[in-house]
């Protein structure tokens, strides 16, 4: 075996060595890759990395490590350029991840259901100045640490956890104070309205700490429970009586006396107040009063709530108002009508003003029954039963004069109504017979003003005919004499008549003549001819005269 041979051979052994290595490699690499750095992330997760660096000093990738509290730099195509933790998280799938290099973590998703808000508080950036907690911006964008002035509604986020810290809010309720004051996923019904207490001041909308006078309509709100609070009011229109405490019988009816007046059954019932004549009165109210929208944030801010209203202002205001008034007035006048009525009007008057003055609207402030003693009702509601059968007699008598008065002038009416149809006729027979007669002038005069334009348009007829006839002799003159000068400067363009002639007769003979010359002896064809010619001419021109004529005659 020569020794080419062997050289050969063992090139090729170690060929075969390094192709085996090779795949021994690869094979090693794809088994490494699939075994130890494959890592799957399923729906519904996220993948935190956090850069090592090499396991050991020798091996290359040794980086500086991130600020504290900051993500690890990144280049423009993703590579770290710090050990740290990454601020972009890996989604859902298969990924191929060196775990000696990386620090890798399944992170779930944040999910908030519907009905649910997520106040998020963030871990990293500077520290916010004295006095504020909130933190303006949305996720990956905030630069101070603290709690995230926006919440998160119902949906899924992908969230770094080394950035933020997510709580899940449904309905939040502080009853801490006498109001209820809602937070988080805040639902404000029909016919209520959503009073907003500011719990800092927003540079973004401008609004300061405190109650807001924009108020919410209905609907659904996310609001942040470290932001604001709101306070659910019911707008419209309360119902509220002070009623006396009447007698029943065993039926559960009412006991009425001899009057026909229900019976008290206690002295301290109602609104109870004594008259300027001392005696004890007893009275019901009803008042209609209620809250608008543009008035819920200053109930809100002096009272509370819509019942402290009720209890603070409309009750003690109503029992006030009606003992001031009713005191003033004696028992029968609270009983007979003009001046009841004067105290029903200045009793509303005098509420209406105070629930104005507390910001609340009243719609109807009601004296519904005043409840005076028997012993002083009847005497005066018999006299003034009296009065009124009295009164009655009295306007039964000016009825029955009113009645003859009313059957007179019903009579005086149709005489007049009889005068003045005839009057009327008059006058219209008066009115026809002018207008036929104006009518009739008219028509005269019409007609001759259009016999004098008829003169007129024939006058004028007779003078175009005249200029027509006139215009058409001077026309024709005009070109006959135009004719004459024609032949004129034709002759003398020839230089003479018999010059011109010829011209006429040869331009008169056809294209095609076909000319024979005949001998008839010395002498006689030239005779001949010259006759011949000079008849052919006068032929011609007396055919031109003839056809000039003719035309002319047209």
């Amino acid at each position: 075996m020569s020794d080419n041979t062997i050289k050969d051979k063992i090139s090729l052994v170690k060929i075969a060595l390094v192709v085996f290595a090779v795949l021994v490699i690869g094979s090693g690499y794809q088994i490494f890759q699939w075994t130890v750095e494959r890592i799957y992330v399923p729906v519904g997760y996220s993948l935190q990395l956090r850069y090592k660096g090499p396991p050991l000093p020798f091996l290359p990738g040794a980086l500086p490590p991130a600020k504290p509290g900051t993500f690890a730099k990144v280049n423009e195509n993703g590579k770290p350029l710090e050990t740290g933790i990454l601020k972009e998280m890996v989604g859902p799938g298969r990924h191929f991840i060196n775990p000696f290099w990386w620090e890798r973590e399944l992170v779930p998703d944040i999910v908030i259901e519907p009905g649910q808000v997520a106040v998020a508080t963030s871990k990293l950036g500077q520290a916010l100045p004295e006095g504020e907690f909130l933190v303006d911006g949305d996720l990956g964008e905030t630069e101070y640490k603290g709690i995230v002035r926006k919440v998160f509604g119902p949906g899924r986020y992908r969230v770094n956890p080394y950035a933020y810290k997510f709580k899940t809010v449904q309905t939040e309720v502080d009853q801490s104070e006498s109001q209820k004051k809602h937070s988080g996923w805040v639902e404000i019904e029909t016919g209520y309205v959503g009073v907003v207490t500011n719990l800092a001041s927003n540079p973004v909308t401008e609004t300061q700490k405190g109650i807001q006078q924009q108020v919410l309509p209905p609907g659904i709100y996310p609001i942040n429970p470290r932001e604001q609070q709101v306070d659910i009011v019911e707008i419209g229109y309360r119902e509220k009586s002070i009623t006396a405490n009447l007698q029943q019988d065993a039926r559960g009816e009412i006991v009425l006396d001899q009057s026909g007046e229900p019976m008290i059954a206690d002295d301290e019932s109602g609104i109870t107040f004594p008259s300027n004549d001392g005696f004890n009165i007893q009275m019901d109210f009803t008042a209609i009063w209620g809250i608008m929208p543009d008035q819920a944030p200053t109930i809100i801010s002096k009272f509370g709530n819509v019942d402290a209203v009720e209890t603070k202002v409309v009750v003690p205001q109503i029992e006030s108002i009606c003992r001031n008034q009713g005191s003033k007035l004696g028992a029968k006048e609270l009983l007979i009508g003009e001046s009841r009525q004067q105290f029903q009007e200045q009793t509303s008057l005098e509420f209406q003003k105070v629930l104005d003055e507390k910001d609340v609207t009243l719609l109807y402030g009601l004296v519904r029954h005043i409840y005076i003693p028997q012993s002083i009702r009847l005497p005066i509601q018999d006299s003034s039963l009296a009065d009124e059968k009295k009164l009655t007699l009295e306007q039964q008598q000016i009825t029955t004069k009113t009645e003859g008065d009313l059957v007179k002038a019903k009579q005086e009416v149709e005489f007049e109504g009889d005068r003045v149809k005839a009057e009327t006729e008059k006058l219209y027979e008066e009115a026809l017979a002018e207008g036929d007669k104006t009518v009739a002038e008219t028509e005269a005069e019409t007609k001759k003003k259009v016999a004098a334009i008829d003169r007129e348009i024939a006058e004028i007829e007779a003078e175009a005919t005249v200029l027509l006839g006139e215009a058409e002799a001077s026309s024709k003159q005009l070109l006959e004499e135009a004719k004459a000068d024609k032949f004129a400067l034709a002759v003398e363009a020839f230089g003479t008549g018999a010059a011109y002639n010829q011209w006429v007769f040869a331009t008169g003979l056809p294209v095609d003549i076909d000319l024979q010359t005949i001998y008839a002896g010395e002498g006689t064809f030239w005779t001949d001819l010259k006759g011949m010619t000079e008849t052919l001419l006068g032929k011609q021109v007396k055919e031109t005269k003839s056809t000039s004529a003719s035309r002319n005659g047209r």
